[in-house]
């Protein structure tokens, strides 16, 4: 079997489990299916009606005729990631009686990974689970490290666990069918591990993101996945459930999640492009706290404008509506009542945990963003 790159994920809790990125793979899931899920007598595919007529055929073709496998639509969609969808996978596995060692096999986008994985982590105490993502975003964050979860109207992952697959397998010839703006969203993740903790990456984006963002170089997607991957792997092996060091890998996400509950989990706004909003106002308050310097700030917001990535808030919240935004963050799952662990930089490639009141910091750069753009 020949594959471009392997890496281990050793979270504390468990045992390893490995990362296969490749072009034209998904053939092999078969002979990583009977390896490392050897005891599942039943498989269930999770994914959309979109991802599975284009995947699914060409994964199962290769399965056992005796091992049966059935599947279930989840609706794409931010605003689908909710415990509704979680109790249709529950029920289809309690109607076809899987035991533990059966196996839920997530085949799509970073919300399909999320719902699959935590109706895996719950159901009997815990399903055997696989990772198949399909959207850059989802094989540079999502589908690693083990968080699971869904939404309530409250905010996002509000209701999840830790939860780690059997094996990561990413084919990036499921790239090559996303819309531009879906590859900007996974770039931003990408972006995010070398800002926080890969200074060498941050330069070689700096040449290679375009070649990224516009599919043409397909080493360069794996080069750019993997050193995500191998980046967050580090981090889960020395925190992983988030009760310290884990917590940089959030550069970004406190404004990035609250703009998109803000939105209703709209079109208007994807994860990505919120994370790319979220990371360049927290850059802004590193340098104004006098961690970062106006030349690393520089050096920053010209990737931004080199890559043409959305950069301004005031689009999506009005001067209006400040105070209720700033309410929305205070109910992100890492507040502490009023302060926040928030992550900010030291310069390019050293992030850092910054405890801080929500308004404290927040509310006077929102003022500032929202009237000056």
């Amino acid at each position: 079997m020949s594959l471009a790159k392997q890496l281990q994920v050793k979270p504390s809790s468990g045992a390893s489990y490995p990362i296969f990125i490749g072009t034209d793979i998904l053939k092999n899931f078969s002979k990583l299916f009977y390896k490392y899920n050897s005891k599942s007598k039943k498989i269930l595919f999770v994914s959309n009606s979109v991802i599975s007529a284009k995947y699914l055929k060409s994964i199962t073709s290769s399965l056992k005729k005796k091992i049966p496998y059935y599947f279930i639509s989840i609706p794409a969609g931010e605003k689908n990631k909710n415990l509704y969808q979680v109790n249709k996978i529950l029920d289809l596995l309690t109607k076809e009686n899987f035991n533990r060692q059966d196996t839920v096999v997530a085949l799509g986008g970073g919300v399909i990974g999320d719902i699959s994985g935590f109706a895996a982590s719950i159901f009997k105490r815990g399903i055997s689970f696989v990772q198949i993502p399909t959207t850059l975003l989802s094989q540079v964050d999502s589908s690693v490290g083990g968080k699971t979860g869904v939404n309530n109207k409250y905010g996002k992952n509000l209701i999840g666990t830790f939860y780690q697959p059997k094996f990561v397998l990413i084919d990036t010839l499921t790239l090559k069918s996303l819309p531009k703006r879906e590859m900007v969203s996974g770039f931003a993740e990408i972006l995010k591990y070398s800002l926080i903790m890969n200074k060498p990456f941050f330069a070689w984006l700096n040449s290679h993101g375009k070649n990224i963002i516009n599919r043409s170089s397909s080493k360069d997607i794996i080069n750019a996945i993997f050193i995500s991957c191998k980046s967050k792997a580090i981090i889960v092996a020395k925190d992983e459930k988030e009760q310290g060091i884990r917590a940089i890998l959030n550069f970004g996400h406190t404004l990035g999640h609250a703009l998109e509950s803000h939105l209703k989990y709209s079109k208007k706004l994807n994860h990505g492009e919120a994370i790319i909003i979220g990371m360049r106002i927290a850059c802004k308050i590193s340098h104004q706290l006098g961690f970062l310097t106006s030349r690393e700030l520089d050096m920053i917001k010209n990737i931004y404008e080199k890559l043409n990535l959305t950069a301004s808030i005031k689009p999506y919240v009005k001067s209006n509506q400040i105070s209720q935004f700033i309410e929305i963050m205070k109910k992100d799952k890492k507040n502490n009542n009023n302060y926040i662990n928030l992550i900010l930089l030291k310069q390019i490639g050293k992030a850092f945990i910054y405890k801080t009141q929500v308004e404290k910091t927040y509310l006077p750069i929102l003022k500032e963003e929202i009237r000056n753009g």
